[in-house]
């Protein structure tokens, strides 16, 4: 996709009424990403810093956010076509918009890893579920678990707890466009 239709198709994104503010981004990033289009995350990010970004505050909030909506996205479109994501932003992200790796995280992941019980994490990830689900939630989980293996409801628990149910970056909305986003390019139902 050359630039000038890309730059188009982002500014109709970003107009998109009804949508929570700033999402417009991490949709369009996440989409992307699915489509396994990396080279066309670069110009997301650098349109959203363009129109969006006013401050280095705001540059590094939406670098942030836009690496959280990758990383949410993994699960539904997969962890390779993530990593070519996140490399490709890498690449055009100055150092100041970037975290240090063992430095401060914003999802404060790695605390929950290793300090905060592994249950309370779960029942954050199965609440998450439950609002994602509705009504039907516990016959989701209950199919995933007597898929034939229990291990496809434990993953599911696993990624609702440690990966799609915190909010520390993305509201639970934005939470839930991202995933909407990530599953609306392979043409499957959540």
């Amino acid at each position: 996709m050359s630039r000038v239709p890309l730059i188009s198709l982002l500014s109709s994104i970003r107009l998109t009424p009804n949508l929570p503010p700033q999402s417009w981004y991490l949709i369009a990033g996440v989409t992307f990403s699915t489509l396994n289009r990396p080279d066309a995350l670069t110009d997301v990010l650098q349109y959203a810093i363009e129109k969006d970004g006013s401050s280095a505050e705001a540059r590094l909030q939406i670098t942030r956010r836009m690496r959280e909506a990758l990383i949410k996205a993994a699960p539904i479109g997969g962890l390779p076509k993530t990593i070519n994501a996140l490399f490709a932003l890498k690449s055009v992200t100055i150092e100041a918009l970037t975290d240090d790796p063992l430095g401060y995280s914003p999802t404060e992941r790695s605390a929950e890893i290793y300090d905060i019980p592994s249950s309370k994490i779960l029942h954050r990830g199965q609440l998450f579920f439950d609002q994602i689900y509705g009504k039907v939630s516990k016959r989701v989980m209950g199919q995933m678990d007597r898929s034939g293996t229990e291990d496809l409801g434990i993953v599911a628990r696993l990624m609702y707890g440690y990966i799609l149910s915190n909010t520390n970056v993305l509201t639970a909305a934005e939470s839930s466009f991202v995933l909407i986003a990530g599953l609306i390019p392979q043409d499957v139902s959540s």
